[in-house]
């Protein structure tokens, strides 16, 4: 059966301190690539495929685009987004949805809440239940709708790997990751999902980063990323972590399930790290701490951002430990 790599192949990236006592232990792999895409730094192993989830999310909408979708503003971050169902994001989706043409039940992503706590108020007050277009991937899954109606395309298969509009998503994550797909899944949304390395992930959005400034780059790939970091709200949630690192740092900044994470300045430069056991929680964390010893940001900044974005430690309601840096990833800041 087709594998990710194993903890043999994995090192410690953090720890979960409590009372001095170390009470759990994330281990993964990462790696940072420079602008010109040679390898910075490199934890674990870095080739070996791993499912990306919602990272492969700016490739997807590239594809979208590419088929013809003129997403405007911040309809162009809700293709690309892991959104918290806000009122704000869901008005942007149905915008998205108005202009092609197609309603709220084309939606082929799950039902789900608002992760949002007003927006999910507002649903139980009106005595609604779980709605399609509050699924984290709604955004994505209007811009494929999208993608049908501009080209005449069956709506009802969108998510069928045989479709026109996937196998164009296909073909963007190949040509822009450098890599054949080593496996295909099916993503929590529905959506096809590639296994890919996490070099190549990294290579893949550090060539969308980098493409505003690239005269030989294609113009949606740098309207997708002007467009993350022009309406970082769009793409995860006031406060939330994605949201709150691009508009601090001015990086892309994008989060995928089973703690995955990519990052990526304008330069090209770009992170890409995979926690194994799936957990998120120190992947913000390793990651902007990776890629500012690499001096692809500045560090000083990201430890103001890592204040807002990493949680405490509380026992009985105060803290009393802490996430940290482990050993090998500690070494690289000496």
């Amino acid at each position: 059966m087709p594998s990710t790599f194993t903890t043999a192949d994995a090192v410690d990236l953090a720890v979960l301190e409590r009372n001095g006592f170390i009470e759990s232990r994330h281990v993964g792999a990462a790696v940072v690539l420079a602008a010109d895409g040679s390898v910075v730094t490199e934890l674990g192993d870095i080739t070996s495929p791993i499912v990306p989830r919602s990272t492969l999310k700016p490739f997807q909408a590239l594809a979208s685009m590419k088929a013809g979708v003129p997403l405007r503003g911040p309809q162009v971050a809700l293709a690309a987004a892991s959104h918290v169902a806000s009122a704000e994001h869901m008005d942007v989706v149905r915008t998205m949805l108005d202009a092609a043409g197609v309603t709220e039940d084309d939606l082929q992503c799950p039902a789900d809440w608002p992760q949002d706590e007003e927006a999910r108020n507002e649903l139980v007050r009106g005595g609604k239940g779980k709605q399609r277009i509050a699924f984290n991937c709604s955004g994505k899954h209007a811009a494929f709708l999208w993608a049908c109606t501009e080209n005449g395309w069956d709506t009802a298969t969108y998510l069928e790997p045989t479709h026109p509009l996937q196998r164009s998503v296909a073909s963007v994550i190949e040509e822009y990751t450098g890599e054949s797909v080593a496996a295909w899944g099916v993503d929590g949304c529905g959506a096809p999902v590639a296994a890919v390395s996490l070099t190549g992930l990294a290579r893949g959005i550090g060539r969308i980063a980098k493409a505003p400034s690239d005269k030989h780059a294609d113009a949606r790939a740098a309207t997708i990323a002007t467009a993350m970091l022009d309406y970082p709200w769009a793409v995860h949630g006031n406060g939330m972590e994605n949201s709150v690192v691009m508009e601090d740092l001015g990086i892309i900044a994008k989060s995928g399930a089973e703690g995955v994470l990519v990052l990526a300045a304008p330069t090209g430069a770009a992170l890409a790290l995979k926690v194994l056991d799936g957990s998120s929680r120190a992947a913000t964390l390793v990651g902007l701490t990776l890629f500012a010893a690499s001096g692809a940001i500045d560090a000083e900044k990201v430890g103001d951002v890592l204040a807002k974005v990493v949680r405490p430690v509380l026992g009985g309601g105060r803290p009393v430990g802490s996430l940290r840096l482990a050993a090998p990833v500690m070494a690289l800041l000496d």
